[in-house]
């Protein structure tokens, strides 16, 4: 079975779905296809608020038509889902954007059709949860009128080393055949070739546990760099040293936010859970590292202490908001930890971030950003994300904010230990 010239549809235009329409849409017709009315518009006008894809680039996917409209998907064989997959407030899989997803495509979904999702899922979900929507809203049956493929997206914001085109893919299909289809489909674009799964659910496993296995590596470090704290050690530095052996992981402490670390290994400890099983290693490194946010502010609330700074009521700037640096994506960011805990201590806390735009942050977490932060103004400074603009900026013109005596805390290392007050 291919489907080498029929129109192919990208169900959400994010940071996942983007790159791959555009992508798809220098070599074949493409149908971008977003809820939002207003991405649409910002597209059509050679816009991406992401800064995932250049206008320049944007350009080049002359196959690409974007709309808002469901009614426009009727014409696509082949139906790509790239949709959020958050977790709710109690740390749960929300799958209502995939369920909605899976509704607007059944409602287009037509004999001998594919549908590939790449959203990250605990493994299982596609054919137990978004199959039955398939069938369900557009009457077929599944492997007999339709088939589907998982292929999961391996899309890193802000990086630009490491792209769409450049990062080998995970293929699988519903059957055999389909597989090959799949798998010969996203050939056609990924120049660091694909891997054909052996089935959809090893594909999601494999997705679900790439961010699992980084997650814990980086609670790991975040405890040794609590226990090093204790002991008057300089985590860089130990990090350092053991860098020197050839099979030294090189992850480093700090906050784990983001749409994937912070979110997958609770897809599949949810599944897991499901089963009968509780998973002890995956939700003790969820805990650590979903408790750096209180213990950087209590850390810095006791520096303060120590100069003999009054808490209650100073003023402290928070430098960076995005769960990365040189990205704008807010997702999960766990920097408002930080800022919240601080807050509970009676800190006012000021938050500046060139990167992030304020309508978002202000709409996510109720949080106002400021400009240009006032000269001498602030009792202490958290460089929460190494954002180049920060680097280049330089030590001397970032603690200029800060009053005579003002505590510094260089969450990120991105100046010497000598530089800075605190670090983890």
């Amino acid at each position: 079975m291919t489907f080498s010239d029929g129109p192919l549809a990208v169900i959400g235009l994010g940071y996942v779905g983007l790159p791959l329409a555009v992508e798809f849409g220098k070599h074949r017709p493409v149908i971008g296809f977003d809820i939002d009315s207003d991405r649409i518009a910002e597209l059509r006008a050679g816009l991406d608020h992401t800064r995932e894809v250049p206008s320049e680039e944007l350009a080049e996917a002359r196959h690409l038509t974007l709309t808002s409209d469901p009614a426009d998907l009727t014409a696509a064989t082949i139906f790509i889902v790239t949709v959020p997959t958050p977790i709710d407030a109690h740390k749960r899989p929300d799958l209502t954007p995939l369920i909605k997803a899976s509704e607007t495509v059944g409602r287009a979904l037509k004999n001998g059709d594919i549908v590939i999702y790449e959203s990250t899922v605990y493994p299982g979900a596609t054919e137990e949860d978004c199959v039955p929507v398939l069938e369900r809203v557009s009457g077929l049956t599944y492997n007999v009128d339709f088939f589907c493929g998982y292929s999961p997206e391996r899309i890193n914001p802000g990086d630009k080393a490491h792209r769409l085109t450049t990062i080998r893919k995970v293929t699988s299909g519903s059957t055999p055949e389909i597989a090959d289809t799949v798998d010969a489909l996203y050939a056609g674009i990924i120049e660091a070739g694909t891997y054909k799964a052996e089935s959809i659910r090893v594909a999601e496993a494999a997705k679900v546990i790439e961010n699992t296995q980084r997650d814990l590596n980086i609670a790991l470090i975040n405890e040794l760099a609590i226990i090093f704290n204790r002991m008057g050690i300089d985590t860089e530095a130990v990090l350092k040293a053991a860098g020197t052996k050839w099979n030294f992981l090189p992850f480093r402490p700090g906050l784990v936010g983001g749409h994937c670390i912070g979110v997958d290994p609770y897809y599949l400890t949810h599944k897991a859970e499901a089963l009968g099983y509780h998973s002890q290693v995956i939700l003790a490194g969820r805990r650590i590292n979903d408790g750096m946010g209180a213990y950087v502010a209590g850390q810095m609330v006791k520096a303060m202490l120590k100069r003999r700074i009054h808490v209650d009521g100073a003023r402290v700037l928070v430098l960076g908001l995005t769960f990365k640096e040189n990205c704008p994506d807010l997702r999960n960011t766990r920097v408002v930890d930080v800022v919240e805990e601080l807050r509970d201590y009676g800190v006012q806390v000021d938050i500046h971030d060139p990167w992030a735009d304020a309508a978002e942050a202000k709409h996510e977490y109720g949080l106002d950003l400021i400009g240009t932060p006032e000269v001498g103004a602030y009792d202490g400074m958290v460089l929460a994300v190494a954002h180049d603009a920060f680097r280049a900026a330089g030590l001397e013109a970032l603690r200029r904010h800060g009053s005579d005596g003002a505590v510094f805390c260089d969450l990120k290392s991105v100046f010497a230990r000598d530089d800075s007050d605190l670090r983890l």
